[in-house]
């Protein structure tokens, strides 16, 4: 079972490792070999670790950091979703975003939406997500990827 935790800035530099290797080993087919290697160059402290002050969450497996996720509050916008590949199809990165779901509509959030990498879009689609025109993304550091935009309704809890 995945056992997530609220990431922390110690936390930054594995879970840019785990996007690295999510990317190289999982996006192959999606993205040519040179839109890989520039989405995964750098390090964590070019940026990345101050997603670690956002809603960032770390899964664990058996005491090992294996998925990532990010919910970003101001944009009801999830991100960040990665999974390491050799812990893929084990329902770690379902089990991610029902985490970052549940966040959101504890924080009253009624509607998520995200940016489908061209390999995940059949992946939130089975979750729920609905969206199918491709888009561009453009990275902070100026990367350009085709994405799919995409948009799920929540059941919005009550807080109380």
């Amino acid at each position: 079972m995945l056992e997530i935790k609220r990431a922390t800035p110690d936390d930054a530099e594995r879970a840019f490792e785990i996007r690295r290797e999510a990317i190289l080993g999982q996006c192959i087919g999606a993205y040519s070999a040179e839109k890989m290697a520039l989405w995964t160059r750098g390090r964590a402290s070019d940026g990345y670790g101050a997603l670690m002050e956002k809603q960032f969450y770390m899964g664990w497996f058996n005491g090992e950091p294996v998925a990532t996720g990010m919910l970003d509050l101001a944009n009801h916008e999830l991100g960040a979703l990665f999974v390491l590949p050799v812990f893929s199809g084990r329902g770690f990165g379902k089990a991610m975003l029902a985490h970052l779901e549940h966040v959101a509509q504890q924080q009253a959030i009624e509607q998520v939406v995200l940016d489908a990498t061209l390999n995940a879009v059949s992946f939130y689609s089975a979750c729920g997500y609905v969206g199918d025109e491709q888009a561009v993304y453009r990275s902070p550091s100026g990367l350009v990827l085709a994405c799919v935009p995409m948009v799920k309704q929540l059941r919005v809890m009550n807080r109380a």
